[in-house]
């Protein structure tokens, strides 16, 4: 089979991630189908990195050695109802263990905005939804198992003192083969949306749902969108809801696109995990030809932050297709972007032009900088590697655990030697 860039012609993996823009260094590409399998490869191999769904859009999953892919493991999902949980296998992604989890009468707390994302991929970077109350998809996780360095098959509950670190661990720590995740009982929800929000009206619509998204293109200070998941016994908003007009039709994020691809709107009660993502599985997720990048700051300077990108409004309509701001709960997960601090996430989807991008990047990162933003870590950024180390309390103990978990440096890479050095 000839290698178009997408699939690999021996082993199936993919070698550039889901935009295109990283092209993997990879010398050897795997996929697994059992643990033991997968043991051997990891003990043999002087460098390895795992992918997941390599919607990822830096070089964080990046190896010039050996490049995994789990999701030739067992699709196993297993739940446990007295403890409350599901071990679910890494390579799975989140629509997958919805539908499954759902059936069975069960729920996770919240959902991504796409349902295409891995769960150990989204795990490993803190990858979240939105909702006042909810914390990101690694606040689920009560256990994991891994493949460390030399082969070994290691079970990490809350009991151990590294759980906090290798949580959001980055694939620093191994190759993650399962995780045990907290449940809660299925549920309802209903999603509206609202267009052309005032911007003085954001603290109170980002409260009024369990999950609420704000979008804007920055050619104007308000919101063009609320998109507003509320549990479906809460009474339906009013057609004029704080300055905004309900939609009448499905809307796309992106303005021009058709609604088409994304979860039913409207107010239709449905499934959580039909709801809570933007974006259904069987369509392609987001826009498509893209680059993103995301900056979370403390939720108490939301109006601060907003108001400083303002004085980059111009540059940034210029590039992005559209912005979304969520809100995170804290955590106390050493390299969480949400550690310690409730957050507003400030989420970039850009135009697919790296060079046009870079600079609006750098400006953007100069006005969030007085506000210690920590970047989602698979997305594009440039901060310095000082400013994020100082933003995360708890780096110098997570930077030390990757080294006493993985002496030899199996599992490092250049990101990682950048932002997280030994």
């Amino acid at each position: 089979m000839a290698d178009d860039g997408r699939a690999g012609p021996d082993t199936g993996v993919p070698t550039r991630n889901w935009a295109g823009n990283v092209t993997w260094s990879a010398a050897r590409r795997h996929r697994p189908t059992t643990v033991d399998e997968l043991r051997e490869l990891v003990a043999a191999s002087r460098r390895i990195r795992a992918v997941g769904s390599r919607h990822s859009f830096n070089r964080l999953a990046d190896t010039t050695g050996d490049l995994v892919a789990v999701d030739g493991l067992p699709p196993t999902v297993e739940i446990d109802p007295v403890r409350g949980t599901a071990t679910v296998a890494a390579g799975l992604r989140y629509g997958e263990v919805a539908a499954r989890l759902h059936e069975q009468g069960y729920a996770l707390p919240n959902m991504a905005s796409l349902p295409h994302i891995s769960v150990a991929g989204a795990v490993a970077t803190a990858t979240h939804g939105s909702g006042e109350r909810h914390g990101n998809l690694a606040t689920s996780v009560v256990a994991l198992e891994l493949v460390t360095a030399d082969g070994d098959l290691v079970r990490v509950d809350a009991t151990d003192a590294r759980f906090p670190g290798l949580v959001v661990g980055l694939g620093a720590y191994g190759v993650v083969v399962r995780l045990t995740l907290a449940l809660v009982p299925t549920f309802e929800i209903r999603q509206y949306v609202h267009l052309d929000l005032p911007r003085e009206a954001m603290d109170e619509a980002l409260a009024s749902a369990y999950s609420v998204s704000l979008f804007t293109d920055w050619r104007g200070t308000g919101f063009d969108q609320v998109w507003r998941k509320q549990v479906a016994d809460q009474e339906p908003p009013p057609t004029r809801w704080l300055g905004a007009t309900a939609a009448d039709t499905p809307r796309h994020p992106v303005p021009g696109l058709p609604g088409d691809p994304c979860t039913v709107q409207l107010g239709v009660p449905g499934p959580w995990h039909e709801r809570l993502p933007h974006f259904r599985p069987g369509f392609t997720p987001s826009s498509g030809q893209e680059l993103q990048s995301e900056y979370h700051v403390p939720r108490t300077a939301a109006a601060e932050a907003l108001a400083a990108l303002d004085g980059v409004r111009d540059r940034i309509a210029a590039v992005v297709q559209i912005c979304e701001l969520r809100t995170v709960a804290a955590d106390r997960l050493w390299l969480s972007p949400q550690y310690d601090r409730d957050t507003l996430s400030i989420h970039f989807t850009w135009i697919a032009d790296a060079g046009a991008v870079a600079p609006v990047v750098a400006a953007v990162e100069e006005r969030l900088a007085p506000f210690a933003p920590r970047p989602h870590w698979g997305k594009v950024f440039d901060l310095p590697p000082a400013a994020v180390a100082a933003a995360y309390p708890r780096f110098a103990d997570a930077v030390a655990a990757m080294v006493a978990a993985d002496p030899t440096g199996t599992f490092r890479n250049d990101l990682l030697d950048r932002y997280l050095p030994r």
